[in-house]
């Protein structure tokens, strides 16, 4: 199984690429769909059946299909979910996978995810990238990930996303870390360190310490996590610094995050 994600500039391209996906017979049960900034109003305005006018409200209920959405008690067509990330305030969890997603399984029912999706699914979910959907969510834009065989049905659906006017994850990780590099350099740099020497490690650093295995935790603390996947690295003097600056990153995330919803 692959996953292939776009992230998409609005909601509205988002649930017709969706759509798009469906109609192409990506089953529902394999697609998830994340918005950022949903309400309770906006998830009771996402139809419940394939009948709806069209637009992009329709394609989200072809998107939806079968179980009680989380938030709300309401009956849509597919698994939903509204919950805070910190950092990056509500975002909406469309389709069966999108809770598990983001480590919330439990809020929809073991026994839902369990006869409804093949395990190597939820294994599969791609989590590694998690802190790239984080900022690009923070930003707006919306996601929609797919997971389908590999092959010739990958660059089909790739194709459709691409046509629907995604961007792709490694370009939205390129431009993430673009928007953070002049002030990293200057960082670094100020200890009389060579940036372009180091960049490679330092930012594999840096993206450790917002992995989901070792988020919040300290070098110290993560430095087994850290050894055994990345055992040539972890010890250098860049590849630390970058943790302990993604560290720094994160907290200041959360910080001015709550200092807004304060």
């Amino acid at each position: 199984m692959e996953t292939v994600v776009g992230v998409f500039r609005t909601d509205a391209d988002a649930c017709r690429a969706a759509g798009y996906l469906k109609s192409a017979g990506i089953p529902t049960e394999r697609i998830i769909v994340l918005m950022p900034g949903a309400s309770e109003d906006e998830l009771k305005s996402v139809p419940t059946t394939e009948t709806e006018a069209p637009g992009p409200g329709a394609a989200v209920g072809g998107v939806v299909g079968g179980a009680l959405g989380a938030a709300g008690g309401l009956s849509l067509g597919a698994a939903a979910a509204t919950f805070l990330i910190p950092g990056v305030g509500s975002v909406i969890a469309i389709g069966l996978l999108g809770a598990a997603f983001l480590g919330l399984g439990g809020a929809l029912g073991g026994a839902v995810l369990g006869e409804a999706l093949d395990e190597s699914l939820v294994e599969g979910l791609p989590k590694d990238d998690l802190f790239v959907y984080e900022d690009a969510l923070r930003q707006g834009r919306s996601i929609v990930i797919a997971f389908i065989a590999e092959g010739r049905q990958a660059d089909v659906v790739r194709k459709i996303i691409e046509e629907a006017g995604a961007e792709g994850i490694d370009s939205a990780r390129e431009n993430w870390w673009l928007g953070l590099r002049d002030d990293e350099e200057a960082h670094y740099t100020a200890g009389g360190r060579s940036f372009t020497q180091d960049e490679s490690n330092y930012r594999r650093g840096f993206e450790a310490a917002l992995h989901r295995q070792t988020v919040n935790k300290s070098y110290e603390e993560a430095v087994n996590d850290l050894k055994s996947r990345y055992p040539t690295l972890y010890r250098e003097e860049s590849f630390r610094r970058g943790y302990e600056r993604g560290r720094t990153y994160r907290k200041s995330l959360i910080k001015s995050f709550e200092k807004s919803a304060s």
